[in-house]
């Protein structure tokens, strides 16, 4: 997935924490042979070649984890779209080559393919269909968060009672330390990633976060974001990073980015309508904005 995965999980010995860690690592490739891009015969792929052609049949996973992707499209009012995959990567790569913005008329002529709308589930037959040739799907947004909640699962049936699954700081924790403690979590500070500017302590929920620090080109003396918004095609501004704390690391990663290009105060309000769902939003004056119920310490 282009991430690096930390697992740590708390068993009675090392041979039984290591065959359990084994157990997730497996499930977490799984879902990478089934959601990647880069393999051809991926059922992603498969969809995606398949554009204004005819619809795919899938596994009934790939199916559901679509079919909540467009529920989170339509709760973000598309501010998160799977069919981001549209965007063609000459247009944004952020890697040192790229000197200058894209024009905001060739950025909104290459989004006219992301729209969530175009892709059409059918129940009866597990089928996805991309309305417009040309169409893609990427699983970018939820993939990661998808797989750390897969493996927990995972390791919940087979009876490990605490762990971390960290998927690049997508993460989600349950159960105690062997201290009888809580997991203490660190927010990362955008200026310096590696430090924390924050500490939560979790047991059963997940944390997510989407930041400006992650991936990102400077372009005459200003850093411009990662994060694209799916309505204008060019990188969203004013946000340095967004941390979601949820019940499940699927819905938390889901989350993170839609919230960063809703903007904080539509971003916020969304957020205390939905039960169970928390953020801190850090703005590029490093000022800190949270949603109801969450005292940083």
């Amino acid at each position: 997935m282009g991430n690096n995965f930390i697992l740590t999980v708390v068993a009675e010995n090392e041979k039984t924490g290591n065959e359990h860690i084994n157990l997730a690592i497996a499930e977490i490739k799984r879902i990478e042979r089934l959601l990647t891009t880069y393999k051809e015969d991926s059922q992603t792929n498969l969809i995606n070649e398949n554009a204004g052609i005819k619809p795919v049949s899938v596994d009934p996973e790939v199916f559901n984890l679509i079919e909540r992707s467009l529920g989170i499209s339509k709760i973000t009012q598309g501010a998160f779209d799977i069919s981001y995959g549209s965007i063609d990567k000459s247009l944004w790569n952020f890697d040192k080559a790229m000197t200058r913005l894209p024009d905001a008329e060739t950025a909104l002529k290459m989004v006219h393919l992301i729209d969530y709308r175009n892709i059409i589930l059918n129940r009866e037959n597990t089928s996805v269909f991309l309305k417009e040739k040309g169409m893609r799907i990427g699983f970018g947004g939820i993939g990661k968060g998808y797989a750390a909640e897969m493996a927990k699962q995972l390791l919940l049936k087979n009876n490990v009672q605490s762990g971390i699954i960290n998927a690049s700081g997508d993460l989600c924790a349950w159960g105690l330390q062997p201290n009888g403690k809580k997991w203490t979590i660190g927010v990362a500070n955008p200026d310096i990633p590696t430090a924390a500017f924050s500490y939560m302590e979790i047991s059963n929920k997940a944390v997510a976060t989407s930041g400006n620090y992650e991936k990102f080109v400077t372009i005459n003396e200003k850093k411009y974001s990662h994060t694209i918004d799916p309505k204008t095609g060019l990188p969203i501004a004013g946000i340095k990073s967004v941390t979601i704390i949820a019940s499940n690391a699927e819905f938390a990663d889901a989350m993170a980015t839609p919230i960063a290009v809703m903007g904080i105060k539509a971003g916020l309000f969304l957020i205390d309508q939905i039960p169970d769902l928390y953020c801190i939003i850090i703005d590029d004056d490093n000022k800190i904005y949270t949603s109801k119920n969450i005292n940083l310490k």
